[in-house]
């Protein structure tokens, strides 16, 4: 069975990628399960330039040879009030460790006062695809909502407890797994990616 090795730690990106994957020909397995340590630097100008930088780093540590797929991601979130911010930077938004509760606070502070059709925002993700072959392919996919007046739901991890949903009435981390699948970002990015591999 062939490899795909997805260039990520978090394992709420990999149960969603072995989700949509599922009924693919491939043994899905993370860098650590690959036994490939990486943490290249993030400088690209995009999503996509960020997430070829990190599949490109993971299928340079693969043995000569290797018949696996390397796939990476890079997702964020951006609100149109503040000029897409904080886009690429989502991760690393008010420094790499502080926590996700902070950051929404943060959020929902600059836009206490703005009214609800100026908080459009879209969460957006970038997958890339290294095959062994040299060959790259990016897709992308994004979800469209509106910034919450406040945080709500645990169902989700990053910035989805302030990111509402109108045709569903609440934020995606009010969303079950599989209707945030359906819908997420990452989800279609992923989906666009499956006629690839």
């Amino acid at each position: 069975m062939k490899k795909l090795i997805v260039a990520t730690g978090n394992a709420g990106k990999m149960r969603e990628v072995r989700e949509i994957v599922a009924d693919l020909p491939y043994e899905v397995l993370s860098m650590k399960e690959a036994g490939v340590g990486t943490d290249p630097t993030e400088d690209g100008k995009t999503f996509e330039e960020n997430a070829l930088i990190k599949a490109r780093a993971v299928s340079d540590l693969l043995p000569e040879g290797s018949d696996a797929i390397v796939i990476a991601d890079d997702s964020g979130l951006e609100v149109d009030y503040l000029d897409k911010a904080p886009g690429i930077y989502s991760a690393r938004f008010m420094g790499h460790d502080t926590s996700y509760d902070i950051k929404n606070a943060a959020i929902l502070e600059k836009l206490s006062g703005v009214p609800y059709e100026k908080r459009t925002a879209r969460f957006v993700c970038a997958i890339a695809a290294v095959f062994p072959d040299g060959t790259e392919r990016t897709t992308r996919g994004t979800m469209e909502g509106f910034i919450a007046d406040k945080i709500a739901g645990c169902n989700g991890f990053g910035y989805d407890p302030i990111f509402w949903l109108d045709e569903y009435g609440c934020t995606s981390a009010e969303l079950t797994e599989e209707q945030k699948n359906a819908i997420s970002h990452r989800g279609k990015a992923l989906r666009s990616m499956r006629e690839y591999l």
